[in-house]
């Protein structure tokens, strides 16, 4: 049996490498730490809000020097006309009003909290440092969760998709119908290829993307919930590409089923848009589960492991008996 899976396995690795699958793979990882890098960390480092006040009476003796005065309401509208991000404090009528265009509710929360604390410097205004992550560090770990959430579940999806394809397009399939082997061994390989590749993505991903020194400690929970996904989207895949008939209608589906699995618990997780559903949608708690383990607060609640490993062998007795229906239909060709 042994020596059964290692020469699948050989023969799969030799697919993806023939179809190119590790060379966009890597090409992904490339493009995804420029972006990282040299794109999203500097852009996001810019100063975010600059804070105008117009205080015409003189009443507020103890600002910061990092706020802006203006001499007029008209000049305070067309600072904030040009400053999109821009938050201005208007004293006119004694007390500090917050004027801003509106944008997300926590970002605008953000905003006044940070304006009000330029303009009182007593303690109850006074920022406090929480938990350990900088500001790039913490910008990092997001984008790196988010982007290996989307390369696992899109590319990861489409990838074992496509070899399968390729060899129901090549008999591969009507062969290993005949062959004396466990069945089940074809399934086991193919996971266990695209399992792995996802596995030594991740940790590229994470030692390029969040350090070294930061990716030791995180590493162990990013890879669990690396896997969780990784055989998740793995043998939705092998079971969409046993039900379908071609690439065609597999690409219909595909696009379903990661709009399905990616707009919802991305507007959920990183937008004020809140669904009141979403806590039943298995694929937002796995994005959290990654997303919490990038910030090294790995989900410890036993109910999420038990579901995912349910989730996963059912997933598992489906393909399987998806794949051995195909394989009947192809053994009697």
């Amino acid at each position: 049996m042994w020596g059964n899976f290692c020469s699948l396995f050989k023969k799969d690795c030799k697919m993806m490498i023939s179809g190119k699958f590790f060379l966009v793979a890597f090409g992904s990882l490339i493009i995804y730490s420029l972006f990282i890098n040299y794109g999203y960390v500097h852009y996001m480092n810019a100063e975010l809000y600059n804070v105008y006040l117009y205080d015409p009476q003189g009443t507020q003796q103890e600002v910061s020097e990092l706020i802006y005065p203006v001499a007029s309401l008209e000049e305070l509208n067309a600072v904030l006309s040009s400053d999109a991000n821009g938050v201005g404090i208007d004293v006119s009528s004694g007390t500090p009003d917050i004027v801003f265009y509106y944008g997300s509710e926590k970002s605008d929360n953000h905003r006044a909290d940070y304006a009000l604390s330029l303009l009182h410097q007593e303690n109850a205004y006074t920022a406090w440092i929480v938990g350990t992550n900088t500001l790039e560090s913490k910008q990092r770990k997001e984008m790196c969760s988010e982007l290996l959430f989307i390369e696992i579940t899109a590319v990861g999806f489409l990838g074992i998709a496509s070899v399968l394809f390729k060899e129901k397009q090549m008999g591969a399939i009507r062969v290993h119908a005949v062959l004396p082997f466990k069945k089940g061994l074809f399934i086991m390989a193919k996971l266990t290829v695209f399992l792995l590749s996802d596995l030594i993505f991740a940790v590229l991903m994470t030692v390029l993307n969040i350090g070294v020194s930061d990716a030791a400690v995180i590493l162990p929970a990013v890879l669990v919930q690396t896997a969780i996904l990784s055989l998740i989207m793995a043998l939705t895949g092998f079971g969409c590409t046993m039900m379908l008939k071609d690439f065609r209608q597999f690409s219909l589906v595909y696009v379903v089923i990661i709009i399905f699995v990616s707009a919802p618990v991305f507007l959920s997780a990183n937008t004020s848009v809140k669904m009141a559903w979403i806590g039943l949608h298995p694929f937002y708690h796995v994005y959290m589960g990654l997303k919490n383990a990038c910030f090294g607060t790995p989900v410890t609640n036993p109910v999420y492991y038990i579901c995912s490993v349910c989730e996963i062998v059912i997933l598992f007795l489906i393909v399987q008996t998806a794949f051995h229906k195909e394989m009947g239909k192809e053994g009697s060709l």
